[in-house]
């Protein structure tokens, strides 16, 4: 018995001794660990070493048309280090509500000058068809809001790999193109040879933003012939969801027209196209977007003195 006591002392005794070498190894360890950190403060403030910062500076839509958006994010990056550190990845996601709209990497986007900063572009394709065949309620024509998420991985001297998070929010548009409609033709000189017209356009914006109409180019068709078409600058804001009339000269050659001159002539409806772009300003920046109509009805009316009645009542159809 007294033997089997004796084994137990020395089997605590080894156990304690154990766990004594074991607080002097963990001791030593954090000992070296806080030694180096000390050596890594020391060097940061004797070399001059520090974390970069970045912000985002701004959005930018240069192109945007019905079928994408190209979005540019510009990040400020600030290196206060005295080499160059190089900026591994971009990790980007924009989402909207909660949805994510699109994502990418960009890998070895390039490297931030010592003691510069630098202004990171990353470009962002938005193609709507994607988001519209994803998001059944997001609409042409509406404005949605959005979140841009960037990671910005670099490397840094003493302090290693880093991930600088940023974030910005906005909106942007879903745009949709302007309804048209050749709603008269007004004669201001009418002979075979050459008349002088004016088409009365009827454009409706189907947008939920304003249109601040610049130009158009169109070309027309009556009965099936071109009767020409032209770039005009015109100066007009249409209003979100609004309507705006525009008036645009033409000139033309009603002998070209064969048999349909004399349902022109006898004021029976006569078929016309009509496709061109319009250039306006948006909140969004500059827009260039499609106008058509295909197989619609308008009437010529002659103005007075010409011998016609230009009361637009008669003009209905």
């Amino acid at each position: 018995m007294a033997s089997s006591g004796t084994s137990e002392v020395v089997k605590r005794d080894v156990k304690d001794k154990e766990h004594k070498k074991d607080d002097k190894n963990d001791g030593f360890i954090e000992k070296v660990k806080d030694f180096i950190h000390d050596i890594g403060e020391k060097i940061e403030e004797a070399i001059g070493f520090g974390k970069p910062t970045a912000d985002v500076a701004g959005v930018h839509i240069p192109h945007i048309n019905l079928e994408k958006a190209d979005i540019v994010v510009d990040v400020l990056v600030k290196n206060p280090n005295p080499v160059p550190i190089p900026l591994i990845d971009i990790n980007y996601l924009i989402e909207s509500d909660g949805r994510k709209l699109v994502s990418g990497l960009i890998p070895d986007a390039g490297t931030i000058h010592a003691h510069g900063e630098e202004t990171v572009k990353i470009p962002v394709n938005l193609v709507y068809d994607d988001i519209k065949n994803t998001y059944d309620d997001i609409k042409p024509g509406s404005i949605v809001p959005y979140r841009i998420e960037v990671d910005l991985i670099v490397d840094v001297p003493v302090f290693g790999r880093l991930t600088l998070p940023l974030e910005k929010t906005g909106e942007i548009p879903i745009p949709y193109k302007p309804d048209i409609d050749l709603e008269k033709i007004k004669f201001q000189r009418f002979s075979f040879e050459e008349t002088v017209a004016v088409l009365n356009l009827k454009v409706e914006n189907k947008n939920d933003f304003d249109l601040g109409l610049n130009s158009l180019d169109y070309e027309v068709w009556l009965s099936d012939v071109s009767i020409g078409g032209a770039e005009l600058s015109n100066s007009t804001k249409i209003d979100k969801n609004g309507i705006s009339y525009i008036d645009i000269p033409i000139t033309f050659r009603p002998k070209d027209f064969g048999s349909a001159l004399w349902d022109m002539i006898r004021g029976k409806g006569t078929g016309y196209t009509l496709k061109g772009h319009i250039n306006a300003d948006t909140p969004f920046g500059a827009m260039n977007l499609p106008i058509s109509r295909e197989g619609g009805t308008t009437r010529l009316k002659k103005n007075k003195e010409d011998g016609g009645d230009d009361d637009d009542d008669d003009d209905e159809e």
